[in-house]
């Protein structure tokens, strides 16, 4: 009888028992992916603009009548074609070519050396500063003449002295070209006097000049008006003046650099700023003696397109959700959040459409550490994708191991309490 009226009582308190251990176990168990799960939120939708959104409107019909027979139209701050003709194709460009022998004087040489005047580069045809053989300057001083007058003798001087020689001069150039984007420019010489294989087209000479303007130095060297100076034996005076008369002439030019060779044409290279937004413009083959005005007038009507159809609108950067669901690990979500978040400003015109796409997955897999990169928002110009911003897992979220399970039920029957 003791027997079967102990085994009642041991019925009872399981009956009593379990369904309290049920009630604590399921609260623990609620704290514990795979016995819990995050609710997806919602990604936001692709959206679509276009720049009439941002109450942008037509301005200027784009120019005919250009001379150039190649040109075109950048946004310096992208790298943007705006508008182009022929502007991929390899041609010469002339003197423009001292554009890029600045830039390297400039990053690799000490403006306040001595510049020696080997007799190669005295020898060089007009236009000439007329330099002596073995006489020397300050090589600050030998920019302003590379620059605003375009001496030929100069900018080989300036080679031999900051690459050893017009060749080792050539390749420094090469490589910054490769450095900026160009795929379709070689330079040989270091003055743009017609040579083999030396060649650019419209659009990289936009992206070089684009890169140019960047370094206030040259752009003071661009703007100056006239400079005198002397040799560094002080027995020699001279004086330089621009003749950029686009600089003088439009409104908010920067200036930068004019180019003729009975191979090339004139060319030129300008830029100009106003309200925020930076043009470049190039055009190549635009005319011969005596139609030396042609390059000005094509770069006004490409500058005066670009200043009226175009307008910097900012894109605000779109809500993202909090979280999203993990499988597989150790927590049912992982707070995400885009690396930079910021806005980003782009030049359009009325008829650009601007396509803004979150890229990122429903649900991720476990393991995940902080900072994986786990999708992008995108950033589409007329179909053609220009910006990404990665999306970055906030916080760690580790694999589900055996020490995982354990660690549940080492909780569930010895602790009886919620994690």
């Amino acid at each position: 009888m003791q027997k079967i009226i102990s085994f009642l009582l041991l019925i009872l308190c399981l009956s009593l028992l379990i369904p309290s251990m049920a009630k604590n176990n399921a609260g623990i168990l609620s704290n514990y992916p795979p016995f819990c799960e995050a609710a997806a939120e919602t990604v936001p939708e692709v959206k679509e603009y276009t720049g009439t959104d941002f109450s942008i409107s037509s301005g200027e019909k784009e120019p005919s009548g250009l001379y150039a027979k190649a040109y075109c139209l950048m946004d310096a701050d992208s790298g943007r074609t705006l508008l182009g003709s022929n502007e991929d194709e390899q041609l010469p460009m002339a003197s423009t070519t001292k554009i890029m022998t600045c830039i390297i004087a400039l990053e690799n040489g000490d403006l306040n050396s001595e510049v020696t005047v080997s007799s190669y580069a005295a020898s060089m045809p007009d236009v000439q500063l007329n330099m002596q053989s073995g006489d020397t300057f300050v090589l600050r001083d030998l920019l302003y003449s590379l620059m605003l007058e375009s001496h030929n003798d100069t900018a080989v001087a300036i080679a031999e002295h900051i690459g050893g020689s017009v060749e080792g001069f050539a390749e420094l150039m090469n490589n910054k070209a490769a450095e900026i984007g160009c795929e379709n420019t070689h330079f040989v010489t270091p003055n743009g006097l017609d040579a083999a294989e030396h060649y650019t087209t419209a659009k990289e000479l936009c992206l070089i000049a684009s890169y140019a303007i960047q370094n206030k130095k040259f752009c003071k060297i661009i703007a100056t008006a006239s400079h005198q100076f002397t040799n560094c034996k002080g027995n020699r005076s001279y004086s330089v003046q621009n003749h950029d008369a686009f600089l003088t002439s439009y409104n908010g030019a920067i200036g930068i650099k004019t180019g003729f060779t009975n191979k090339a044409g004139y060319c030129f290279c300008g830029a100009a700023k106003r309200d925020g937004k930076t043009l470049v413009t190039s055009v190549l083959a635009c005319g011969w003696p005596p139609n030396k005005g042609y390059k000005w007038v094509d770069t006004k009507k490409l500058m005066d397109y670009g200043f009226s159809n175009f307008e910097t609108v900012t894109l605000k950067a779109q809500k993202l959700p909090a979280s999203l669901p993990v499988t597989g690990g150790t927590k049912s979500s992982v707070s995400i959040k885009k690396e930079s978040g910021q806005s980003i400003q782009l030049l359009l015109s009325a008829t650009d459409k601007i396509t803004v796409r979150e890229n990122i997955p429903s649900s991720l897999s476990a393991p995940l550490r902080q900072g994986d990169i786990i999708g992008y928002e995108e950033y589409y110009l007329n179909g053609e994708l220009i910006y990404q911003d990665p999306v970055i897992a906030k916080k760690t979220v580790a694999k589900r191991d055996f020490g995982y399970y354990q660690d549940i039920f080492f909780h569930m029957f010895f602790f009886q309490q919620n994690h």
